[in-house]
Parts: C-alpha cells; structure tokens; sequence
C-alpha cells in the first residue's frame, strides 16, 4: 500500500496528509482567504504542527492556488487564493 497520492494538478506525489490539507484549502479558498493551522487542523483530525510541516510541500506541488505564510498569531495563518 502506498503512502503517497497524485497531486490534481502539478503531478508531485502527496502524502494522504498532504493531500487531505490541499483538498480542504482547495474546497475552501473560494469561501475565505485566510487559514489559521490550529483550524485546519481541527477539521481534519490532524495536530497544528502536522499541518504546518506539511503546507510547504503543499505549496510547492500546487500551481491552481497561492499558499504563502501570513503571519503568526495565535498561531500560523495561512493566505491562499486562487
């Protein structure tokens, strides 16, 4: 069983972390603009620090949306846009 998945549309292997993390901003960047890590984590079962240590491979395996880190404030945020 792998461990990894195809990112929609860069092509770059994900983990099913990483992967769950991009499906949720990509279902939400149309709603909202900015993401606080503790957030999406509670929607996704995951911890803050998971989060974080896997949006910059996120990041870089997207061309669809612009992930950058905002600030640090109560927690990372996060602006992403389409």
């Amino acid at each position: 069983m792998s461990t990894t998945t195809a990112a929609g549309t860069a092509g770059a292997a994900l983990t099913d972390k990483q992967a769950r993390i991009l499906a949720y901003l990509r279902e939400n960047a149309g709603d909202r603009t900015y993401f606080k890590s503790r957030l999406i984590a509670d929607d996704l079962d995951l911890s803050a620090k998971e989060v974080g240590a896997n949006m910059s491979a996120v990041r870089d395996a997207v061309t669809d949306l612009t992930i950058e880190k905002w600030g640090y404030s109560s927690g990372t945020t996060w602006m992403v846009s389409a």
